[in-house]
């Protein structure tokens, strides 16, 4: 809970300024610029800079009045000599955002990083009137994924003086008319094509009733076939609620309790050590509370052909790097086991996956009439679905195969399932209704429910439940979840006080840059908010135009024939698999457990040099060359907080 209480910062001795907060605590600069300070962190004056620095002690958050400035560049150049004089950091590429939150102007900047370094360093510049504010990331990669809650707690806590945000809160949303609903459709539609989506499943549900449903866009490029509601896409993490609505059901049916211990349901189970393992609870499994760090690249990486129990493989070996109910890490192999723990007190002799796939067929996609929602990818990828579609090494969407998608399929009860706008539109109906569809109540309303109850904090107005994201938007109570893998991003938002909803699947990687706009477009349709949505979109369309051309300059391509030529054919680490460097159509491809592609090479700031895959995609290989104890190696980060170094054979 946030503590009403305001640090005098201007009058504290700057030699003497240091205070670790127990809650996330609001303050002001000097000038008046409103902050947050995150709890646990402790902040201290460096001049005109307020430094919150991680418990970690390898983390800093700077927040700098700077005041007057030639431009955003010089801003944030002023705020770098500060902290780091004589040392700034090299800028990557900057972008700019629309004016918004109290700000006239607002630009990001990313900086080159050494691989070696395994470093987070961004910063922003926000200007209004004639002075300018600047925050700073810069530290450990590491700490920045576990401490993701932190940094979004100052970023979007700053505001310039005076600001009051709009809200909705208290007023009574307008009827989704016809007139309305068109508003949102073509909405839609044209941010489509400033997006150059190619396809995208859509609808709107108001007072429990669907009054909108059906498609914009083509399934694939290149072909005519238009997208409906009955398209199926793969919905990747929004599987996760569905898991947590199977355990719903199973606690309602007395075959599990939220609070029961794992152990005691799947003896077999272990999560790092003993103690810990007979730490976790149910609840725990889908939590996003428990201390694991993010290892998608555990699976990402892996050899084809893993078994549904590598779920429990992995985990045995994996230990938490934060404290029970602490911070926010999001680890799929843990919301894996929470569907597969399900599966298995139904099913107990049949194998996970199998066990697994039945219970949701059983529990949940046969009783919400869910119809072409499947775990069976033969039938996902037949008939009537969207291809995936990614962005090329210059920018442009492409079509791209469905390959790299199986990688979470011994992991599916975290992001595996294909469905449509019609069977999501379902779902979330369910959701809106706490538990009763078409009249009938298929689960209780205490254990749907459940789910949602604020759990460890995301940002400043978002926190975790199981499963379910529960944010606070101007106001507005907000139940939701994302989607995504290569080339197929989703989300649905439940808005419980007014009864509406709404459901968005895309079949390509910039098709994400529509969520939040689409939600912001929903509550200016409902509540006369100030336009700000189409801005938004017009901002990320550029956006990823400018991060796709700077990447690409930063590349080799075709690589360097030197550094090529002295890849080894067969690299392995034991902890995750194999790497096969090999000829096709005239250039050097790599291949990476679910990873494929033509290799680009980058030189970095300090004369070391890494292999990239340049495949369509938003999820690659970017590798460190190098050499131990006489090998050749290559070294991969996650971003998070494991890194893989794979040895010539």
């Amino acid at each position: 809970m946030k503590l009403l209480i305001a640090l005098a910062l201007s009058c504290a001795p700057i030699a003497a300024f240091a205070q670790t907060v127990a809650a996330d605590t609001p303050g002001k600069l000097t000038s008046g610029v409103q902050y947050v300070q995150p709890k646990d962190w402790t902040a201290s004056k460096q001049g005109p800079a307020l430094v919150f620095t991680s418990p970690e002690g390898d983390l800093r958050i700077v927040v700098a009045d700077i005041g007057s400035a030639a431009d955003a560049k010089d801003a944030v150049a002023k705020a770098w000599a500060v902290i780091r004089p004589g040392a700034v950091p090299e800028v990557r590429n900057s972008t700019a955002a629309p004016a918004g939150d109290g700000w006239e102007e607002r630009v990001s900047f990313a900086y080159e990083t050494l691989p070696s370094e395994r470093a987070s360093r961004s910063a922003s510049a926000l200007r209004k009137g004639t002075a300018w504010t600047v925050l700073i990331v810069d530290g450990g990669a590491g700490t920045a994924a576990k401490r993701s809650a932190a940094m979004s707690v100052v970023a979007q806590s700053l505001r310039p003086a005076g600001f009051e945000r709009e809200t909705f809160a208290g007023k009574t949303a307008h009827e989704l008319t016809p007139d309305r609903v068109k508003l949102l459709t073509d909405f839609v539609e044209a941010s489509r094509q400033e997006l150059e989506v190619p396809g995208i499943g859509f609808a709107l549900i108001d007072n429990g009733k669907v009054l909108w449903e059906g498609g914009f866009g083509v399934r694939a490029l290149g072909s005519p076939a238009k997208v409906d509601e009955h398209t199926k896409f793969m919905i990747a993490s929004n599987t996760k609620g569905m898991t947590t609505l199977l355990l719903s059901v199973l606690a309602d049916e007395g075959k599990l309790k939220w609070d029961e211990k794992v152990v005691d349901l799947y003896p077999e189970f272990r999560l790092g050590n003993d103690e810990v393992t007979r730490s976790v609870e149910v609840r725990h499994l889908i939590c996003a509370c428990t201390g694991l760090p993010r290892k998608d690249y555990g699976f990402i990486l892996a050899d084809k052909g893993q078994p549904a129990a590598a779920t429990f493989t992995q985990l045995a070996d994996t230990m938490p790097t934060s404290k029970f109910g602490d911070l926010f890490q999001y680890n799929n192999q843990l919301a894996s086991a929470a569907g597969y723990v399900g599966g298995h007190i139904l099913y107990p002799k049949m194998e996970f996956g199998a066990a697994y796939d039945r219970a949701m067929e059983e529990k949940v996609f046969k009783p919400l009439h869910m119809t072409d929602s499947t775990f069976d990818y033969a039938k996902g990828m037949a008939g009537n679905w969207a291809a995936p579609h990614g962005l090329d090494i210059d920018g442009k969407v492409t079509l791209m195969s469905n390959d790299f998608n199986w990688a979470p399929y011994p992991y599916r009860p975290a992001g595996a399932a294909f469905s449509t706008t019609a069977d999501v539109v379902r779902y979330v109906q369910l959701e809106l209704g706490k538990g009763v569809l078409d009249g009938k109540r298929l689960v209780s309303e205490t254990n749907l429910l459940e789910r949602r109850k604020k759990g460890v904090q995301v940002g400043p107005d978002s926190w975790y439940g199981m499963g379910l994201f529960q944010r606070d938007v101007s106001g507005v109570n907000v139940v939701t979840h994302g989607g995504t893998l290569v080339g197929y991003h989703s989300t649905w938002f439940a808005l419980p006080e007014s009864g509406v909803g709404l459901v968005i699947l895309t079949n390509s990687d910039p098709g994400a840059q529509m969520f939040g706009p689409v939600l912001r477009r929903l509550l200016e349709v409902l509540y006369d908010g100030q336009p700000e949505a189409a801005r938004d979109i017009t901002a990320a369309a550029t956006r990823i135009k400018a991060q796709a051309t700077a990447r690409r300059e930063r590349l080799t391509y075709p690589g360097d024939a030197a550094v090529l030529g002295n890849l080894a054919g067969h690299y392995s680490d034991p902890s995750v698999g194999q790497i096969t460097i090999s000829e096709k159509d005239g250039q050097k491809w790599i291949k990476a457990g679910f990873v494929e592609g033509p290799i680009a090479t980058r030189k970095n700031a300090d004369g070391s040099m890494s292999i990239i895959s340049v495949g369509p995609g938003s999820i690659g290989v970017d590798a460190l060359v190098g050499t131990k104890d006489g090998k050749r190696t290559l070294t991969i980060s996650d971003g998070q907080q494991t890194q893989y170094v794979y040895v010539q054979d």
